[in-house]
């Protein structure tokens, strides 16, 4: 099964530098839980934010990393060099989607999360903490920023026009810390075509 981005809207208004560099916003499609976007219950620990474990029972682990060039299985799910760069970006690319993250889109558990907050955004406590992912690492770098469920819908063939064509379109329910805007359109050709349309809500 082939993953291809199509018409993709940029992704916009992250975090736009991390350690005076352009931001590495590590971006997956996670899978095998429930297949939501965790709310404000999620954060158990009441600092403010809602770290990768504690979005884990909502949107699961990672099937498939969506770095920009390389490896896109799990392993390379922290490679920082991979991610969506800078506070703005669009990302574009085609390769062989994994049996796993194929499986979860066709059972509709399947939800894209891209990671990495402004420290300066998060509370005094949740500034001082270092990453349940990577302990070398502030909280912030790791943690979701933005997170959208993924709906699919079988077509014959790859729609000519806007991406919305034939497609279902599930929005996210974020957090105030998972916030932003951007648009993923994924296709994947397994006896039909798949087309795959990633929906983000931004928090006012």
């Amino acid at each position: 099964m082939d993953f291809t981005t199509k018409r993709g809207e940029p992704v916009s208004g992250l975090a736009e530098t991390f350690n005076d560099a352009a931001y590495p916003h590590v971006q997956h499609i996670h899978i095998a839980a429930q297949g939501t976007c965790p709310g404000p219950e999620a954060d158990t620990d009441g600092d403010g934010v809602v770290s990768t474990t504690e979005g884990h029972p909502f949107y699961g682990h990672i099937g498939t990393t969506l770095a920009t060039s390389g490896d896109t299985s799990p392993d390379a799910g922290l490679t920082l060099e991979v991610g969506g760069q800078g506070g703005a970006y669009t990302y574009h690319r085609t390769f062989e989607l994994n049996a796993d993250t194929a499986a979860a889109l066709e059972a509709g558990t399947a939800v894209v999360v891209v990671h990495g907050l402004d420290p300066a955004t998060l509370s005094p406590e949740a500034q001082e903490k270092m990453s349940d992912l990577v302990p070398e690492l502030p909280l912030a770098a790791t943690s979701p920023a933005a997170c959208g469920t993924l709906a699919a819908s079988q077509m014959g063939a790859m729609p000519d026009g806007a991406p919305d064509t034939g497609v279902e379109v599930t929005e996210n329910n974020t957090t105030e810390m998972l916030a932003l805007g951007g648009g993923l359109v994924l296709a994947a050709a397994a006896g039909g075509t798949w087309i795959v349309r990633r929906s983000m809500a931004a928090k006012s």
